[in-house]
């Protein structure tokens, strides 16, 4: 069993009933829809197969829906646009000024925010622009390599705080969608600071899904500045490497990763490696040494979830490359010490810290007796959270009886869940009907011993409680 665990973009290559399964067989855990590109029928088609393929017992997926996020863009133009290397043209905020050699741009604040000398990249890197000159209804952009600027193209500005709404009237419908459409995940585009994500816990909350949880992307010179902020409001945090690597240096992208994983290891807050982790294999069966490197060092620093984009969407390969990953992955695991390092009580009461505390000796007693599993039994997926986050050295068997919670589980590293139907009051019965599944599936056999984690209630209260248990 694989602990890190893998989150594929799917759209048309990856939509049917047939590749969903396999994406699942290959061990991915999330189904993700970037709404960059993603449309609602399509999307609800491939989210109902998914979860058709859930109930049926075929898979356990999770669904996660990515936001496009406030984006600056370069408006249309009747051709494209070719340029030589310190050429220059005007570039516009009022679109009634162009002319057919001009570019108009729809980030309002240009003229305001950027200032002689600032630098700007459009369509992710191919062409790179320093502001030359300063009119009042216009700039002057001096092109710094050979070009061509088109429709719509993607444009950043390294270091400038933006002045744009972070939720846009089109995230707000995506977000509504994620709810109706029971999604489990949201990931948040270009996400700047802690109030961006209130607002989005606000609207969650306004609409009774304060239960899905939210992914922070942290894609921007601003994110970086304000990562502690970010990674303590977030429940997830995504190291979005493609826009990251554009806003900083890109010399500098490996530091700013392990930052990012390292003060989510403190915080106790899950974290995704994603973009460019096997590009070669939109065209190639097999993968360059250094993406292998890149994800065996992803593991290395015990990420949670590694994320596969354009890989598994419309290209060649996509079941190939989510064996590739999940090879790599597993190698890589088979060579990393894992450290139960604490972590910050932030976010717990007295209950949860005592659940934390038994977790964490209940591996200390599963090691010591050389039991090979763990077994959590939780009806919120808590103690399957705190198990995670410890970074189990056995295997953990996390049981439970709310379908939400299955799927939150299902994607908690070093965890496998199972979902119980007869699950009861009792929890001596609910143990015994978790032994036999793991008995059913050949996973456990007799004088196997495990150690066992759950909560009991007594005297109206929940207590968690552990017990060592030999397979009889």
């Amino acid at each position: 069993m694989k602990r890190t665990k893998i989150i594929a973009t799917v759209w048309p290559v990856t939509e049917s009933e047939e590749r969903l399964v396999e994406l699942y067989n290959a061990w991915v855990n999330i189904i993700r829809f970037n709404f960059s590109h993603a449309n609602y029928d399509v999307t609800t088609q491939i989210a109902n197969r998914v979860k058709k393929l859930n109930a049926e017992w075929k898979t356990n997926l999770s669904l996660l829906l990515d936001t496009k996020g406030p984006e600056i863009r370069t408006w249309d133009v009747k051709e494209k646009l070719n340029f030589q290397a310190w050429d220059t043209v005007k570039v516009y905020v009022n679109k009634d000024l162009c002319d057919d050699n001009s570019i108009f741009c729809d980030y309002p604040y240009l003229l305001e925010d950027l200032d002689l000398g600032d630098t700007l990249i459009i369509d992710s890197g191919l062409c790179n622009v320093v502001v030359k000159e300063k009119f009042e209804n216009y700039l002057v952009w001096e092109i710094l390599n050979n070009c061509v600027i088109w429709n719509r193209r993607h444009i950043n500005l390294p270091g400038v705080k933006l002045k744009l709404p972070w939720i846009t009237d089109k995230d707000k419908e995506d977000v509504l969608y994620a709810i109706k459409s029971d999604f489990d995940f949201i990931a948040m585009s270009f996400v700047r600071n802690k109030e961006n994500i209130q607002e989005l816990r606000d609207l969650l909350k306004e609409h009774n899904a304060e239960h899905i949880k939210i992914i922070s992307k942290v894609e921007n010179q601003e994110a970086v500045e304000n990562l502690d902020e970010i990674v303590k409001f977030s429940d997830w945090v995504m190291a979005a490497r493609w826009d990251l690597g554009i806003e900083v240096p890109v010399e500098t992208l490996p530091f700013y990763q392990k930052e990012i994983v390292e003060k989510c290891r403190k915080e106790w807050k899950f974290f995704v490696i994603a973009t460019h982790m096997l590009e070669t294999m939109i065209e190639s069966p097999f993968p360059t040494r250094a993406e292998v490197s890149d994800i065996y060092n992803a593991v290395m620093q015990q990420t949670d979830c590694t994320m596969l984009s354009w890989e598994t969407t419309i290209w060649k390969y996509p079941i190939e490359s989510v064996k590739m990953m999940s090879k790599i992955i597993v190698e890589a695991e088979k060579n990393t010490k894992y450290e139960h390092t604490d972590y910050s009580d932030d976010g717990l009461n007295d209950r949860d810290i005592e659940k934390k505390l038994l977790i964490k000796h209940g591996m200390s007693v599963a090691e010591s007796l050389d039991a090979k599993w763990m077994i959590v039994l939780t009806k919120t997926w808590l103690l399957a959270r705190l198990a995670a986050a410890f970074r189990p050295r056995v295997k953990v068997y996390a049981f439970t009886h709310a379908g939400s919670s299955y799927r939150f589980m299902n994607v908690l590293f070093g965890i496998k869940a199972f979902l119980l139907d007869n699950w009861g009051a009792n929890h001596g019965e609910n143990l015994s009907l978790a032994l036999q599944t793991l008995k059913d599936k050949w996973i456990v056999k007799t004088w196997d011993k495990l150690v066992a984690i759950t909560d009991i209630r007594k005297n109206d209260k929940n207590l968690p409680v552990m017990e060592i248990v030999t397979i009889d």
